[in-house]
């Protein structure tokens, strides 16, 4: 709002010192780290006082863990703190006219409702069989039935697809080699290094191979040339199981103190730098990157993601006074898993959110193998003393807040690991 305020300034001839900050998203960017980052401190001590007034804690199963039973009671629900201090920002230092934005504001109210309500459903159950004077007991059908919240991370899933692939203002200007013709109205002529470059738009559904030369891939060449035209079905489907499988990671990995915050800014941050270089067409050019018009817009999101997970790990961290819940943690898996479709870095989740990969397959892992062995021999055996991975850990007798610590240190590696892509082809 204050982007399209300032340019109103301009339109209208007001000058003031400081008119033309706005232009520069360089500066929008820290300003919403900051305010996201002020929100979330603020705002988010208050929010944990009134959820310990209307007892809207956390129950802890029996996991035979150590220092679980100390977590009863911790408010839970504080992923709405994390979804002001995205939504806030985004909205006032954000062009709000940009489909990736929008498209994004829409992914974190649509996830954060769907988490919300989740988490509201099994606070209710827990109230009510405190006024029935009942003891409590934690059930998975307490909070949305499971099919519901895949049907969510489905609709978002198609809702993403559908705009970038059928939207007009969804372009990536690819480099044409030789003389466009003039059939081919949209086209960029640059200098680039003394060299004259022509830029074709395109739309189709291609995504970035990692650590090759010809790092392009495009999906249609997986289906035969009768079906090429329905390419957007098979791109649509990919984007789906994308976004479910980010989000349910995301989801299983909070389960310590801190680990799913900490986690998601690591990726914000990974994916801030994707975005304002493709976003940034003299940067997508020097690294031979796909150019995406208004893509940098979506450095501030991300920007305003990174301060809110800051500023709510203040309170998250070891000891945590507060959870995030499915409020938070299905919110920042959507998001992630989206903007890494929108910057085309899709293949190189399974490094860059190589957490919640691993923690997702040491459960379906677990679970798979307790069956079949089960089937096979009459009882289940498992794989790992306890699931997800970090249980596991915890079962081997490693303290919480070095289980936590050693995950972040492995997240930078991947992050780093996903930034030399850039180059490294």
């Amino acid at each position: 709002m204050l982007y399209h305020l300032f340019e109103w300034f301009k339109q209208n001839g007001i000058n003031f010192p400081g008119r033309n900050l706005m232009e520069f998203i360089t500066f929008r960017v820290m300003m919403a780290v900051l305010l996201a980052l002020t929100i979330t401190l603020i705002f988010g001590k208050r929010l944990i006082n009134m959820l310990r007034r209307k007892l809207v804690g956390e129950s802890v199963r029996d996991l035979g863990l150590a220092g679980e039973q100390a977590k009863k009671g911790t408010p839970t629900m504080g992923g709405v703190i994390i979804i002001l201090g995205i939504l806030v920002p985004t909205l006032l230092f954000a062009r709000l006219n940009t489909v990736y934005i929008l498209l994004m504001l829409f992914a974190t109210i649509w996830l954060g409702a769907i988490g919300f309500l989740d988490d509201y459903l099994k606070l209710r159950a827990k109230r009510i069989a405190r006024e029935k004077g009942e003891a409590y007991k934690k059930q998975d059908k307490d909070g949305l039935a499971g099919w519901f919240k895949i049907f969510g991370q489905v609709v978002l899933g198609i809702t993403v697809g559908s705009v970038l692939y059928f939207n007009s203002n969804v372009k990536i200007w690819r480099e044409y080699i030789g003389t466009p013709d003039a059939a081919q109205t949209e086209v960029i002529t640059k200098t680039v290094n003394n060299r004259t470059k022509h830029f074709v738009a395109t739309k189709a559904p291609i995504t970035t191979i990692p650590f090759v030369k010809n790092h392009e891939l495009d999906y249609a060449i997986f289906l035969p040339k009768a079906l090429k035209e329905y390419a957007w079905v098979l791109y649509i489907l990919i984007v789906v199981f994308i976004i479910t499988a980010v989000s349910n990671g995301a989801n299983i990995t909070d389960g310590l103190d801190g680990l799913a915050t900490g986690t998601s800014a690591l990726i914000g941050v990974l994916l801030g730098i994707f975005a304002y270089a493709s976003g940034n067409f003299n940067f997508a050019d020097y690294l031979n990157i796909m150019y995406i018009p208004n893509l940098g817009e979506l450095s501030i999101f991300l920007a305003a993601m990174i301060g809110a997970c800051v500023g709510f790990l203040w309170y998250n961290s070891y000891p945590a006074q507060v959870f995030m819940g499915d409020t938070g943690s299905l919110t920042l898996g959507g998001i992630i898993a989206s903007i890494a479709v929108i910057v085309h870095k899709e293949l190189l989740i399974p490094i860059f959110c190589g957490v919640f990969f691993v923690e997702l397959l040491s459960v379906t892992l677990q679970v798979t193998y307790f069956k079949y062995t089960r089937r096979k021999y009459g009882e289940g055996r498992r794989i790992f003393l306890m699931s997800p991975l970090h249980h596991h850990y915890q079962k081997l007798g490693y303290h919480e807040a070095k289980i936590v610590t050693r995950f972040w240190i492995v997240q930078i590696l991947l992050v780093v690991v996903c930034i030399v892509t850039l180059k490294l082809r």
